[in-house]
């Protein structure tokens, strides 16, 4: 009985011990060196992906692929303007579910980081404030002001609360392991003066205030209060970032651009994979232990929610697509950055750094701890020419601008420019089972002013009139001419000309559409003129006035304008006539919806009739059913040969186009636009279609997209895959018995290789999709691919010479050689 009772104290006493040892643990921490979460030290490679940006439906897929992508913390936003659109009215419902995204995080054992802001830019709405802030008497965004800074804590302190209660921060069991309060402040603080200053540190103290067991970080922010870690914004903050504003801060890097958003009329933005991984690799080797991503996944800008003239598509470039597919090689080149780095850890993390330079351009840094531990970055900084590099008694390639990992101090598992892993083109398909469209339209009715309530002797400025409800609020005046006012030459027409301060309008005269103005993300404010036909008698000018967006960067958000502020009439006998006081109605909203005719039951409510022929368009509503494209590849609608205006699937808003706002490249900056196939049931999806100025509904396409296209493109001198080696305590070596590179494919979905497009061994150029043969090529590349490949769902191709050519037949022997190849991947038969 004694040695039973002595054994049940010795297993209560050693759990209490555990337990204790399990508190003590949990928690996230920080000194110089890194980030320590619940006791470890971490090297954290993070990715943004924003909730509100795709449905709750794609956050499972989009999250899995970013873990095995190598992240291991997701990074969002928290948008303010979405959870209280309206003063003291909430919604976390759908995609606005942040708890449900954040546990979803946590789920696939991941880390989050909450930039709750509150301002946040994002190329979102005013920056994620919401309309009525804009309204609070006295108010000033952005500074030590009392109406803002009440809202700003009462706002924050609610989504903390969330948090805590959900127990969703790292020291109560939870994901988070850190927190951001405002955002890239130090671009506007000068502006506030010494409200700038108070501001910062105010919104530093609150923060901690709310909750202090987590880090808490302000990017852009090189004066941060002590209790802030600051932060770098960039795609280079190896070179950029100098360092932390505190000796006992980490290194870390908040956004690494993944390419850039676009505004309509901007030609594509590209950032190559190699570029990403080369400022990744520089930044960790200059002590640097987070990198996140923005965007890893970018998404759609929904309904109405991008800023001023920013894309429905948004951060289409990062390394999962808008339609959530791995853009290669940008997701597997970075994967392989991610394990290289892993691989290297131990060095990193608990080593003593060196440098040593050994020219302008050619430096190496160590990280070793004696008889433990050792990795080394090999660096080559010259933008054109590739280099030797001696290392402990060893040569060492270094292609230009390129970074070589070795996490032994001996062995390059990876580097930087050359890309061993397999690219991808992306395709968009016709849908079989969703085309032949027959489309129906409904014509908004031009108002007059009598038709308008809301009467003011000059036009109202347009973000007030629309208070974010709405894109769109007419305008009207009347006029009386005699025919002696008009022009008595046939040859001359008097002309309209509506000095704008943005963003867009149509103008109508006597209810005809007489044009269409509009500014830029630059100049928002433009001049819109047109000749116009007068009659004598009553004559009405009617304006739809438009806003894409409200402002989302810069100081004093909330002192920005819109709309028409100035209308004359040039040319008539008397001269010009200024009819900006001649008494104004004004409506918000078009007519349509208002009654939301996007809806199955709201487009009962008008008279739809069939489209026949080419139509007039303006202000024009078009509906259509169809049946759930095939398969299960991503969906798009081909938008290309409409104009501007809104489109809803099932009533829901999959955002603004604006095909006619062409770049400079004569091209809409985007043509196709994403319907989630969360959106759709198997037969009758209703689409609908608001054009502003006239297009063609008849060329409208829905499309599935897929990335089946691969390719390889790998040289001789291509380090053999990351994956062959392994590490183990202080051991590192291969996993695999044969060291050579060679080329990597491997289709998705399970699909297989059912064709070998293009296959050249010698000195191929271009691109995955558009690869040419050089002047040097093997005979025999085709037939050595297809051997190695046709009908596998993954296949590695060898490099080695003999294995194309014989060397007494061998085309060109005194180069580098390259293969390259491209292949279709399809469903199993």
């Amino acid at each position: 009985m004694a040695i039973s009772k002595r054994l049940l104290l010795l297993a209560l006493l050693s759990l209490l011990i555990s337990c204790a040892v399990g508190e003590k643990t949990k928690g996230v921490t920080y000194d110089a060196r890194s980030m320590i979460v619940n006791g470890e030290r971490e090297l954290l490679f993070s990715g943004s992906i924003h909730y509100p940006r795709m449905p709750p439906e794609m956050w499972p897929d989009i999250i899995r692929k970013a873990k095995e992508g190598g992240l291991n913390v997701i990074e969002t936003y928290v948008f303010w303007n979405i959870h209280e659109p309206v003063q003291g009215q909430f919604n976390f419902e759908g995609n606005y579910d942040l708890v449900r995204f954040i546990k979803e995080i946590g789920r696939q054992d991941l880390y989050a980081t909450l930039r709750i802001g509150p301002y946040i830019e994002a190329e979102w709405n005013q920056g994620g404030f919401p309309y009525w802030l804009r309204e609070v008497p006295n108010i000033t965004f952005r500074s030590y002001n009392e109406p803002f800074i009440h809202h700003m804590k009462k706002y924050s302190e609610m989504i903390i609360e969330l948090m805590k209660k959900e127990k969703l921060f790292a020291p109560q069991g939870g994901p988070i392991i850190m927190a951001q309060i405002e955002n890239e402040y130090n671009n506007v603080q000068l502006a506030y003066r010494e409200n700038g200053r108070k501001y910062i540190e105010w919104a530093a103290k609150m923060a901690t205030s709310l909750y202090n067991g987590v880090p808490w970080i302000m990017c852009k922010q090189k004066d941060a209060p002590p209790e802030i870690i600051n932060t770098c914004n960039g795609r280079h903050c190896a070179d950029t970032f100098k360092g932390p504003n505190g000796p006992n801060k980490p290194s870390l890097w908040t956004e690494n651009w993944t390419a850039q958003y676009r505004t309509f009329g901007d030609p594509p933005s590209q950032r190559a994979a190699e570029d990403i991984a080369f400022s990744v690799a520089r930044f960790f080797a200059k002590n640097g232990t987070l990198t996140n991503y923005y965007m890893y996944y970018g998404g759609t800008n929904y309904g109405r929610t991008s800023s001023s003239f920013v894309t429905t598509r948004y951060y289409d470039e990062a390394p999962l697509d808008e339609f959530g597919l791995l853009r290669e090689p940008k997701w597997s080149h970075l994967r392989d950055l991610h394990r290289a780095l892993r691989l290297s850890r131990r060095a990193l993390l608990w080593g003593t750094p060196s440098v040593q330079k050994i020219n302008e351009d050619l430096e190496i840094t160590v990280y070793e701890k004696p008889g433990t531990d050792c990795a080394a970055f090999l660096t080559n900084n010259h933008t054109a020419n590739t280099a030797i590099i001696k290392f402990r008694g060893k040569e060492y390639f270094l292609p230009e601008k390129s970074v070589s990992i070795l996490p032994d101090c001996k062995t390059v598992v990876y580097n930087t420019q050359t890309v061993v892993s397999q690219h991808n083109s992306r395709n968009f398909m016709t849908s079989e089972k969703a085309k032949n469209l027959k489309w129906e339209m409904y014509q908004e009715k031009v108002p007059t002013i009598a038709d308008l309530p809301l009467k003011n002797r000059v036009p109202l400025e347009l973000y007030t009139l629309t208070k974010d409800t709405s894109d769109y609020a007419w305008y009207s005046t009347s006029i009386n001419f005699d025919r002696h006012d008009m022009p008595m030459r046939p040859d001359i027409l008097p002309v309209l000309q509506i000095a704008s301060m943005g963003h867009a309008l149509s103008a109508y005269v006597n209810g005809e559409f007489i044009g269409f103005g509009h500014g830029t993300n630059i100049e928002k404010s433009f001049v819109f003129q047109k000749p116009i036909s007068l009659k004598p008698g009553t004559n009405t000018i009617t304006i739809l006035a438009e806003t894409v967006g409200f402002p989302n960067s810069g100081a004093y958000m909330e002192k920005r304008f819109a709309g028409p502020r100035g209308v004359t009439i040039q040319g008539l006998m008397a001269g010009t006539l200024d009819i900006t006081q001649n008494n104004w109605g004004h409506k918000v909203g078009v007519f349509g919806e208002k009654e939301a005719i996007f809806t199955e039951e709201g487009s009962k409510k008008v008279q739809w009739t069939p489209v026949t022929g080419p139509t007039k368009g303006a202000v024009t509503w078009y509906k259509t059913y169809f049946n759930a494209p095939e398969g299960t590849n991503p969906l798009a609608l081909k938008m290309d040969k409409m104009q501007k205006g809104m489109m809803w699937v099932n009533g829901k808003s999959i955002g603004r186009y604006w095909s006619s706002f062409l770049s400079p490249l004569g091209r809409p900056t985007q043509s196709e636009y994403h319907i989630p196939r969360a959106f759709l049931k198997p037969t009758n999806n209703l689409l609908v279609i608001f054009e502003e100025t006239g297009g063609l509904p008849e060329t409208i396409e829905i499309q599935t997209v897929n990335r089946d296209t691969i390719c390889s493109i790998i040289t001789e001198y291509h380090p053999p895959h990351v994956k062959s080696w392994e590490r183990s305590g202080t051991d590192f070596a291969s996993v695999v018995e044969d060291l050579k590179s060679g080329a990597h494919l491997n289709c998705p979905d399970n699909k297989i290789i059912e064709k070998v497009e293009f296959a050249s061994y010698g000195n191929p150029d271009g691109a995955c999709g558009n690869l040419v043969v050089g002047n040097c090529n093997s005979a025999s590349s085709l037939r050595v691919v297809e051997e190695k490949c046709l009908g596998k769902n993954s296949c590695k191709i060898p490099i080695e010479r003999e294995v194309y050519d014989e060397p007494s037949k061998d085309p060109c022997p005194n180069i580098f050689k390259t293969l390259a190849v491209q292949m279709k991947c399809g469903k199993r038969k």
